[in-house]
């Protein structure tokens, strides 16, 4: 029998990467949606067709007790999150309910269906329901060392940092005291042309393919400077499953191991439609964080040695790769205000 699979999230690049690779692997894929009337949810159920929906919130501890227990799943992703960072200094409750309690709730369900009791008096981890939680670079925030690993002490930068800080030590938590099978991936960013327009990446492959078309002159960005461990997100979702695979859970930290500033990823998507990208972007100190993160870089040693995972698109091709879709898309629309709406996850 196919084993079954919920992912919260199901919506995001993330969801949409993990249920086709997840259907690739023979798995029966449910993914968990918000609302019935939900746009997001029609445009991936048109790319995947084999997938199945289940409604809950991660804000409604009864609707995620329902729905596990519907579907019964040997597997759960909960990539469910508020995943732009600057939202979280302007909605900092929200971000901590959705990102940090939400993990909480959705840990909560899987024990109750689980029948797990009392502090370790649940079944072995081997025959539980397997739970993986979406952790994150930002919690390493104002590092210490460089490049981080598993081993790095935490100094988040924004409530964002803070809430993934929180859900990634909830679930450490429930398995430590009620011996539950759950995992955190401490992914580093991941891009893709799925991502939502409001990513740095995206905004800079929607601007190039926006102003190689004539529809957009200027690009405005914040800190030039800044640097990330960009991946895409394609080869980060077979590190999730791939931590469900082992004997005995474990945190993983996911990323490239290179880092590059928001000034190349500029420089390398103009280059993609033989532009210059100083001829069109400029700095806006609006778009600036108030605490920024400078140097998160992964060492991913672990997930290679003990997953045998490594990422496959390097960054150049992952940049292209977006430039590539996003032209073909605005070719198609030829009007940004409706090309945001109908781009991102």
């Amino acid at each position: 029998m196919s084993k079954r699979a919920l992912i919260t999230g199901i919506t995001g690049q993330d969801g949409s990467y993990l249920a086709e690779h997840l259907l690739e692997q023979g798995y029966q894929v449910w993914g968990l949606a918000r609302g019935q009337a939900n746009p997001r949810k029609d445009r991936v159920s048109r790319l995947i067709p084999e997938l199945q929906f289940v409604s809950g919130d991660l804000m409604d501890q009864g609707s995620l007790v329902a729905a596990v227990d519907l579907v019964q799943p040997d597997e759960v992703y909960n990539l469910g999150a508020i995943s732009f960072v600057p939202m979280s200094w302007q909605q900092a409750e929200l971000v901590t309910e959705v990102n940090g309690t939400g993990v909480l709730r959705m840990l909560e369900a899987v024990r109750l269906v689980s029948g797990l009791g009392r502090s370790g008096s649940g079944a072995p981890a081997g025959g539980q329901v397997r739970f993986y939680q979406a952790s994150s670079s930002e919690m390493f925030g104002q590092v210490v060392e460089s490049p981080q690993n598993e081993r790095t002490p935490f100094h988040p930068r924004s409530p964002y940092g803070v809430a993934k800080a929180y859900g990634h030590y909830i679930t450490q938590n429930y398995r430590e005291s009620f011996g539950m099978y759950g995992v955190s991936g401490i992914l580093f960013n991941h891009e893709s042309p799925r991502r939502g327009a409001e990513f740095v990446t995206r905004k800079i492959s929607l601007a190039v393919a926006q102003i190689k078309l004539g529809l957009q002159d200027k690009l405005s960005l914040g800190n030039l400077d800044a640097v990330r461990d960009w991946g895409f997100a394609g080869d980060y979702v077979r590190a999730m499953h791939l931590m469900l695979q082992q004997d005995r859970p474990g945190d993983y930290v996911v990323g490239t191991g290179r880092m590059h500033s928001v000034r190349e990823a500029a420089r390398i998507a103009f280059e993609c439609v033989g532009l210059d990208w100083e001829e069109h972007v400029v700095v806006d100190p609006a778009l600036v964080r108030p605490a920024e993160v400078e140097t998160l870089c992964a060492d991913y040693g672990d997930a290679r040695q003990v997953l045998g995972w490594e990422p496959r698109v390097e960054f150049p091709e992952l940049m292209r790769m977006m430039v590539e879709s996003d032209l073909q898309l605005a070719g198609q629309t030829r009007d940004y205000g409706k090309l945001l709406t109908t781009t991102g996850w």
